[in-house]
């Protein structure tokens, strides 16, 4: 099941409200001893969470089918680090298994779509969960996620599980049936506002203007002047507004390299290890992710919906160019950002 985006708590009678869990989807088939994790494209999993296998067989029943969330709780006690999970899907087998036993990935289970011969994907959500709650036997590693029907709550969590890393709250009607590929469910996501410095752009695949803008954000003084940090990227723009982006930026490109703040990782974006902000993707191996450095002289207003780990996660999206600001005044002290929550915390939630 999709969830299409709200930004305010609904409060139709009949819901009923979850954290919305910053991981990766996973749709679990348990059929004895067979455990097969697929994504929700049916991409598999189990070669990359081999730590899971174990503990599933340990929660779920011996035949079923179940919907939930691999995470990774962070190892600073800051609820969830998905930069760790990234880390995870990795092609040597060797790393994947020193990364299972480093960082070990939990999974919450949120929806039970099929119990022995039983297809329960017609069955209405509220027995689906309460179906779920009898048959699951959580373990260190395997949990069921909170809920709550009371909006108040829901409220509450909105702004209490940002700070473990938390990507919002779901909304679910408890009648209703589960409808994949359709967006029936609610998801409602934290929204702000952030003036980034330009340093970069990447071209657009199709060779076509520009792909996406690399953001910078000032830092504190050390030893000298502030470091610009890359904080992500804005990207998904029209056609028309790709070309005058190229047009735009394009003169800032002429002896960039001078004096620019990124200027190593210009110099390196040969080097396939280089991840920041050149190198490759490690979702897709043949994309470049190379960048063309511009003078740092633009500014631009973007929404964003969620900081982890010092960047932009979700949602970046392009406002407006702020003439009237400097990019040295763009700095991390204008984000507010929430106080962070541990992953068993967020658990013990009751609703």
């Amino acid at each position: 099941m999709l969830a299409k985006l709200a930004r305010a708590i609904p409060r139709d009678d009949g819901l009923l409200f979850e954290p919305k869990w910053d991981g990766f989807r996973c749709i679990v088939f348990r059929d004895g001893d067979d455990i097969e994790l697929t994504s929700r494209n049916q991409k598999p999993f189990n070669r990359y969470f081999p730590e899971l296998l174990p503990v599933l067989a340990e929660a779920l029943p011996e035949r079923c089918v179940v919907d939930g969330e691999i995470v990774v709780p962070s190892a600073a006690g800051r609820g969830l680090d998905f930069d760790a999970l990234q880390q995870r899907i990795h092609p040597a087998e060797s790393r994947v298994r020193m990364l299972a036993e480093r960082t070990p990935a939990a999974f919450v289970a949120f929806d039970l779509l099929a119990l022995d011969d039983t297809d329960l994907m017609r069955t209405e959500f509220g027995e689906r969960r309460s179906l779920l709650e009898h048959h699951l036997r959580p373990n260190d590693s395997v949990h069921l996620t909170p809920a709550t029907t009371d909006p108040d709550i829901a409220e509450r969590w909105f702004t209490r599980f940002e700070g473990a890393g938390l990507d919002g709250v779901m909304a679910k009607r408890l009648d209703g049936v589960y409808t994949p590929d359709k967006r029936t469910l609610v998801k409602v996501k934290h929204e702000r506002t952030a003036e980034c410095a330009v340093a970069g752009f990447r071209i657009h695949k199709d060779g076509e203007g520009v792909g996406s803008l690399l953001l910078g954000l000032y830092g504190d003084a050390d030893a000298g002047a502030p470091r610009l940090h890359h904080v992500g990227v804005c990207a998904s723009f029209s056609v028309e507004f790709r070309k005058e982006l190229l047009a735009e930026l394009t003169p800032l490109a002429e002896d960039a390299l001078t004096g620019h703040p990124w200027s190593d990782w210009a110099e390196m974006q040969d080097r396939s290890e280089h991840r920041m902000p050149g190198g490759f993707s490690r979702w897709n191996v043949g994309k470049d992710l190379s960048f063309v450095p511009v003078r740092v002289e633009r500014v631009v207003e973007v929404t964003f919906g969620q900081l982890e780990g010092g960047r932009f996660r979700h949602g970046v999206k392009f406002q407006r160019w702020r003439p009237d600001r400097t990019p040295e005044s763009c700095r991390y002290e204008q984000l507010d950002v929430a106080e962070p929550v541990r992953f068993e915390a967020l658990l013990a939630e009751e609703g």
